[in-house]
């Protein structure tokens, strides 16, 4: 049995997207595999969120995901325990990847902002974590963060 892999928020990384750039618009596409490290098995928006409203607020055990601004703008706190980081998502040619076994939120959302989000796996229920502190257990992290 193979030792588990070290993720962190440092695992996260803000991706650019390719960019076609034209007098008639702008063209931005992505592809399994290529731009993003894992194969797309589920995709969904998040969309007409109320002033103040946060999502997320979870983990997941298996699952990655590829977070994007499809329009507008939000915020993306990624933590793992120790370290959290706020990334600030305006553009639709960046997108997020966020590794299995990283606390998620999105805050701060424009009026009118789409989140789309790229999935590695079919929803299921079993393999979100929605308790902070079961998330701390299972990573068997200290309880001290440090904002980077």
């Amino acid at each position: 049995m193979g030792g588990r892999s070290v993720v962190n928020v440092s695992t996260c990384k803000l991706m650019d997207l390719p960019k076609i750039a034209d007098i008639r618009g702008n063209l931005t596409f992505i592809e399994q595999n290529i731009h993003i490290p894992f194969k797309i098995k589920r995709v969904y928006f998040l969309y007409d969120i109320p002033g103040g409203e946060r999502r997320g607020g979870h983990a997941h055990k298996n699952l990655e995901q590829f977070i994007i601004a499809a329009s507008g703008s939000f915020d993306v706190i990624l933590d793992d325990g120790v370290k959290t980081k706020r990334h600030h998502l305006n553009r639709c040619y960046h997108g997020l990847y966020v590794p299995k076994m990283v606390w998620r939120e999105l805050n701060n959302f424009s009026s009118g902002s789409v989140c789309l989000v790229l999935a590695s796996e079919p929803f299921e229920e079993e393999d979100y974590i929605r308790s902070y502190s079961e998330f701390k257990k299972i990573n068997n992290k200290p309880v001290l963060k440090q904002v980077i």
